[in-house]
């Protein structure tokens, strides 16, 4: 492509930082090539004072980019994975994903709580349904409290002291991408918080033509895209969009060996069904089916252990 690659994202810091992250990463491998940054408004961004299920949920940042390649003012679209709905777009698809960051979540206290220490019925504030379920798993006394913006705005009112959040919880990825990390009093990892499936990875949407691809396939990061292949499947699977308390994390070795956790968790976090699955996923590009299986196995077995109830919905819908 003699021109210039337009590469549409976000407005907010981190989705900057992300766009720009992969055009070093194209210009690396393309030195001669010319890049372009095109900032598009979503209706997430425009929209901060309602919680995101009840603004669609799903889709919310990235329709606005989505209608942007259909209509080819933009070459690829930058997305954070986990903003991104499972099921490709008419006429547009998962060009790539870039080698993944941090997955875990952190802890964000002024007084610099933990999650064992927060006092006796501290507010949390939180945006996400996940977070938000297994928050009360462990602590059912907590009070979660609803909380938007991007990572500068949450972060000034985690730490206002007439603030109403004792604490509030963030993406690991998004606050080591903007040097926040200092204020982090607590990463959340193993048993207390599953991710996000696709959490800490970025993907690059495109057209679903051979044009499209070939601009993105070579910073393509297969054990990212195998592990988040498992994790999406298993959300497609069971009907989840960011509105359903899901949560899933897959881990593939060097030998091509996947291994997937999944949780569903009830809003208030009293039940939780959780499994896990294994498949042999070689790293040649060959193992996406496989992991894409994977997933859906591992949905189909908690489904059947009655996970649809927590989900408020049968699979197929993207219940609240």
């Amino acid at each position: 492509m003699s021109r210039a690659v337009r590469i549409g994202t976000r407005g907010s810091p981190l989705a900057l930082w992300q766009a720009r992250h992969v055009q070093d990463l194209l210009t690396r491998l393309n030195p001669g090539q010319q890049y372009e940054t095109v900032i598009i408004d979503t209706t997430g961004d425009r929209i901060l004072d309602t919680p995101l299920p009840a603004i669609g949920g799903k889709g919310v940042f990235t329709a606005e980019l989505e209608e942007s390649l259909r209509g080819r003012t933009i070459d690829i679209a930058v997305h954070s994975l986990k903003d991104l709905p499972t099921a490709d777009s008419p006429g547009l698809a998962l060009g790539a994903v870039v080698q993944r960051g941090a997955s875990e979540d952190a802890l964000v206290s002024r007084h610099g709580y933990t999650l064992a220490t927060l006092p006796e019925g501290a507010s949390v504030g939180t945006s996400s349904s996940r977070r938000a379920a297994q928050l009360l798993a462990a602590r059912p006394d907590l009070r979660m409290l609803d909380l938007r913006g991007n990572v500068g705005t949450r972060l000034r009112k985690a730490m206002d002291p007439e603030g109403p959040y004792d604490a509030i919880v963030m993406a690991l990825a998004a606050l080591q991408r903007l040097g926040r990390t200092d204020e982090i009093s607590e990463i959340l990892g193993g048993e207390a918080m599953l991710p996000a499936p696709g959490q800490g990875a970025v993907g690059i949407q495109c057209r679903d033509e051979e044009e499209g691809f070939a601009l993105v396939r070579c910073i393509d990061h297969e054990p990212t895209r195998l592990e988040t292949t498992a994790e999406r499947a298993f959300l497609e699977g069971l009907g989840g969009g960011c509105a359903v308390p899901v949560a899933a994390r897959a881990v593939v070795d060097e030998n091509g060996a996947l291994t997937l956790r999944g949780r569903v968790v009830s809003t208030d976090g009293t039940v939780q069904i959780a499994g896990e699955k294994s498949a042999r996923t070689p790293l040649d590009g060959s193992g996406r089916q496989a992991a894409f299986a994977c997933g859906l196995t591992l949905a189909r077995e908690l489904l059947a252990q009655g996970a649809a109830s927590l989900l408020g919905g049968t699979p197929g819908s993207t219940g609240a």
